[in-house]
């Protein structure tokens, strides 16, 4: 909070200054001529979008969605909670993370040896495209990381709108695999319901 705090005053400060400069080393006419286009064009205050575009909090253990991923013609039920009863019907939404479609960053998981057999072959630029009640969202792989097993970076907050879909890692390693498979997306696109 306080490092978006520094920016955020450092950006609007620089920003100021530079329009004070610009507006007094500019030419009597040109100064007229903006004043001039400000009043026939008024900012319009943009409506911020809110908090959740969820009107309820899905309950865990409830089905909450679908992961539809292209590359593999996969269509995924996604459970709100990622504890072994979710985990065993479908693709487990991280309770502590964002729903999809909001802003920040929404952590999805499944075992490597179910629904994520074959999430190997999805890298960057590949579609992953959820459907809640909430609407469709579509992200775009951005990144393809291999992490620990213990690696807590995955599930930290995002600037913007962030897809993180986990399994465990190597695919076919027998036992409790050492790593992670993280495909991280961003969204491209939002049809909200």
């Amino acid at each position: 909070m306080i490092i978006f705090g520094l920016w955020f005053s450092t950006t609007n400060t620089f920003k100021f200054f530079k329009g004070y400069y610009l507006y007094k080393t500019a030419e009597p006419a040109v100064v007229e001529t903006m004043i001039e286009e400000e009043q026939e064009n008024p900012q319009v205050e943009i409506e911020e979008k809110p908090l959740t575009i969820y009107p309820l909090e899905p309950v865990k253990g409830e089905l909450m969605g679908e992961l539809y991923i292209p590359k593999l013609e996969a269509r995924l039920p996604i459970y709100h909670g990622t504890d072994e009863d979710e985990l065993e019907k479908g693709v487990g939404h991280f309770a502590g993370s964002v729903l999809p479609g909001e802003n920040d960053n929404s952590v999805l998981s499944g075992h490597r040896d179910t629904v994520f057999r074959k999430l190997g072959e999805v890298g960057e630029n590949d579609l992953l495209i959820v459907t809640t009640g909430a609407g469709e969202f579509t992200y775009k792989v951005r990144k393809v990381r291999i992490v620990d097993e213990d690696d807590r970076t995955v599930i930290v907050p995002k600037p913007r709108a962030t897809l993180t879909v986990s399994t465990c890692y190597p695919f076919d390693f027998i036992g409790s695999a050492p790593e992670r498979y993280i495909l991280v997306a961003e969204l491209r696109e939002s049809k909200e319901s």
